[in-house]
């Protein structure tokens, strides 16, 4: 007993102080994508025709990028003769409208909190049934991460339950495939209202790769209404922790801007 309470205190605080203090980011994580559409050669369309999702595409304005869609691969940016995109380390990512998600620049918006009775409800206490919707385990590998002693989620009140009877929310990851299009149906049916449902990840956004495929339902909004989106492949726990946090007010819209988001070296 003496050892494991000697090695204890040598770990010291594992823990993460946010969103009290700036995390610390990978040298090379990429964030949120960037766009300079002064940059861009006339008619040029070769980050469009790279794109494995179809989330960028070209009209009159110029360039737009759609998040919900984006695999933050590189094979936009290593695609443009340009230089004209970039992946910064904005990790903060989740709005509250699909909409918000399509860039012409830089992401503008960030998700804010839920309003009136529902932010009373849930602000102090979120319990959320996780649903992998035909997902790679990417993005759900990253969810169960947040339950680690670094990010420890139940210290904001937030947590998993085993039963959708016990749950304030859904938490949805993967494309909706077909095997799985009903059982969310009945998942989140079974939820008592009012009820919240997030989206977490390109594929429970859009499809993700499996965009229009004949046995994927292009995400969650396809057979429940969505109150969150996540955008990643997979989103960073960090991206997943600030998006809940704001939903439920414990981050406020516009807190934590810390200067210049700087782009990967």
């Amino acid at each position: 007993m003496l050892k494991v309470l000697l090695a204890r205190l040598a770990q010291g605080h594992r823990t993460i102080p946010f969103p009290g203090e700036a995390p610390s980011l990978p040298d090379r994580f990429r964030g949120a994508p960037e766009l300079d559409p002064t940059k861009c050669p006339d008619g040029c369309q070769a980050c469009v025709d790279a794109c494995p999702t179809g989330a960028l595409a070209q009209d009159a304005a110029g360039p737009r990028l759609d998040l919900g869609r984006c695999l933050f691969c590189t094979d936009c940016t290593e695609a443009c003769p340009a230089g004209a995109l970039r992946h910064t380390t904005e990790y903060r990512l989740a709005v509250r409208e699909r909409e918000d998600l399509v860039i012409r620049r830089t992401l503008e918006k960030r998700a804010s909190a839920l309003e009136g009775k529902l932010r009373s409800l849930f602000g102090r206490s979120l319990k959320l049934r996780q649903v992998s919707a035909g997902g790679c385990n990417g993005c759900e590998s990253d969810v169960n991460v947040l339950n680690t002693i670094v990010f420890d989620l139940g210290r904001f009140g937030i947590q998993f339950v085993a039963s959708p009877r016990h749950a304030d929310g859904l938490l949805i990851t993967g494309p909706v495939t077909e095997n799985m299009r009903l059982a969310l149906r009945k998942t989140y049916d079974a939820v008592p209202p009012p009820k919240l449902v997030i989206a977490v990840g390109a594929c429970a956004i859009s499809g993700g790769p499996f965009l229009d495929h004949p046995e994927a339902h292009n995400g969650a909004s396809s057979v429940v209404p969505v109150d969150l989106f996540i955008p990643g492949c997979p989103p960073h726990p960090l991206t997943i922790l600030d998006g809940l946090l704001r939903l439920v007010g414990r981050i406020e819209e516009g807190a934590g801007d810390r200067g210049d988001v700087p782009a990967i070296p």
